[in-house]
């Protein structure tokens, strides 16, 4: 039997994502004499590669020495206390060699502003929170979406990671199918691309996990969500028993369905479930999804007039 969803591509994909993943990723951290202890110990546990794919250079920036980044450096991490011009120097030789830049610092916007000047910094990567667990989640986010290409490897090495990128992943495939679903126009023809869409958003989450993706978890995976997922059935219930707003209703329904699959897979994962056990799970609710939603066919005020040639279909 075919499968709805292109094992084929889905296969590409998932070998894209686990050479993603594997990528070598190199961090400079630069840390301040005055930094804020909780800081400094909440960015050494975090940043604790898993792999030896990853590299630290850990520098000190003080006592009249600016640190320099080691070639093929992907991104210099600073823990700030005051902004010493040591820092500030070896901030902007790394911005002059376009190597991404951020600021770590415990404290609230006006803080972030003063070490801002000090350092010479865009504010826009500077992050700060007054809890050193928060800048650290922070990080994770700025860090996914400035080092997009390796953000796979970044999760892959570093656990605090994957939250941030499972989540970006979410976000931008949830934006697609929502815009997908709006502005198609032929009933039904959105839904295979949808699909797809959340196949590969689910490959990618977990790819973020570190899941093996081979052969027998795609197929399974692409059986089950292009098979009927409750998205399928209530979108077109949307155009048969509104069609006026059903544009609406499907953007929205691709939206937050996407969103809420993808959520679904992350608690799953940080439960501990594998793909498999997830796939398993998904499979589950579908089932209970759909006998919610029972297809009804349109009332008659909302059927075309004899003879239009124009006659819903609810399958």
């Amino acid at each position: 039997m075919a499968l709805p969803v292109d094992v084929r591509d889905l296969m590409r994909s998932g070998t894209r994502f686990t050479e993603e993943r594997e990528r070598p990723v190199h961090i400079a951290v630069f840390v301040e004499v005055d930094a804020d202890d909780d800081v400094i110990s909440s960015v050494q546990a975090a940043l604790r590669p898993r792999t030896a794919l990853a590299t630290l250079q850990v520098d000190v920036a003080g006592a009249g020495a600016a640190p320099v980044h080691r070639p093929a450096t992907d991104v210099v991490v600073a823990v700030t206390g005051s902004g010493n011009a040591e820092l500030r120097s070896a901030l902007e030789a790394a911005r002059r060699g376009f190597v991404p830049t951020v600021v770590l610092v415990r404290g609230d916007a006006s803080v972030e502003s003063a070490i801002a000047d000090a350092l010479g910094q865009p504010t826009a990567d500077i992050v700060g929170a007054d809890d050193a667990s928060e800048v650290i989640e922070r990080l994770g986010l700025w860090l996914a979406d400035a080092l997009s290409s390796k953000r796979l490897a970044l999760a892959h090495n570093f656990t605090f990671m994957r939250r941030a990128v499972a989540e970006d992943a979410i976000k931008t495939t949830a934006w697609q199918n929502g815009l997908i679903g709006a502005v198609s126009l032929i009933p039904g023809a959105d839904m295979p691309i949808m699909t797809a869409n959340q196949a590969k958003m689910l490959l990618q989450i977990a790819a973020a996990y570190g899941q093996p993706l081979g052969v027998d978890r795609i197929k399974e995976l692409a059986a089950v969500v292009g098979g009927g997922f409750a998205l399928r059935a209530v979108a077109r219930q949307a155009l048969v028993t509104v069609p006026v707003l059903g544009w609406a209703i499907k953007g929205g329904i691709g939206y937050t369905g996407t969103v809420a699959m993808g959520k679904a897979a992350v608690k799953y994962f940080e439960e501990g479930a594998d793909l498999g056990q997830v796939t398993a799970r998904f499979k589950e609710a579908g089932k209970k999804a759909v006998e919610r939603v029972p297809l009804r066919r349109p009332t008659a005020a909302l059927s075309p007039a004899p003879g239009s040639g124009d006659t819903p279909s609810d399958a």
